[in-house]
């Protein structure tokens, strides 16, 4: 049974966690934008190659594989608060129907 106590926690947590959740969101998104910035540099840096080699070699450089690697902990870090935000959501609203439910038996 959910507890008014952990429905309390579970209000308080949704609202103390907010700026961290938003701020991983944001960090997420610049990650994965920047990737395409990054490319894009790395491939200036051999113009004298065809599109394709650029490309390669973007792909390749150690500066973007390091970047893929800050995506997966942005994304990881993002998809934790996320869950865990939606679980105290899930809690409430299940705290909601039991709390209906018992006032419609008290009818």
């Amino acid at each position: 049974m959910i507890t008014d106590n952990d429905v309390e926690k579970a209000i308080d947590f949704l609202r103390d966690s907010a700026r961290d959740a938003a701020q991983s969101k944001a960090n997420r998104i610049y990650l994965d934008e920047f990737r395409k910035s990054l490319k894009s540099m790395i491939m200036k840096e051999h113009a004298g190659l065809s599109i394709g080699a650029q490309e390669r070699e973007a792909y390749s450089d150690p500066r973007y594989l390091e970047h893929l690697e800050a995506i997966k902990i942005a994304v990881e870090r993002d998809e934790h608060n996320r869950f865990l935000r939606v679980a105290a959501e899930a809690k409430i609203e299940a705290w909601r129907s039991f709390s209906a439910n018992h006032r419609a038996i008290k009818i």
